[in-house]
């Protein structure tokens, strides 16, 4: 079994900012990339940025320059550290991490944590 259990997310005022985090537990092997997703009402889920093992970051262009991910692979957590929040930053934030089980070969797959709700107010 894998867990991912975020946490962090809130009510904030346009211009302000919040820290998500996000641990993964369970039997992992190897933790490859993991990341930072949202899904607005009515909107599909989109990326908001990924970070590799070795610390290489993507960000969607909406929020760069606004957002910091970072992961500490030694504890299995990815952070996502949010500034200058916009309203239309509001939506429900996932985590995501590519991983490999143990005893599960090479295979890697996605798991995904439970999302955690972050509303901007205006």
């Amino acid at each position: 079994q894998v867990q991912l259990v975020e946490s962090g997310g809130g009510l904030v005022q346009a211009g302000g900012s919040l820290r998500l985090s996000c641990a993964a537990s369970g039997s992992i092997f190897r933790i490859n990339e993991m990341g930072w997703y949202r899904q607005a009402p009515g909107k599909q889920r989109e990326k908001v940025a990924t970070i590799t093992r070795g610390g290489s970051t993507d960000y969607d262009e909406s929020t760069k320059g606004r957002f910091t991910i970072s992961r500490d692979n030694a504890r299995n957590t990815v952070s996502l550290q949010m500034n200058s929040l916009k309203p239309e930053d509001t939506a429900v934030y996932y985590c995501m991490s590519n991983l490999i089980r143990s005893g599960e070969g090479f295979r890697a797959s996605d798991y995904w944590g439970q999302g955690t709700q972050v509303t901007v107010s205006s």
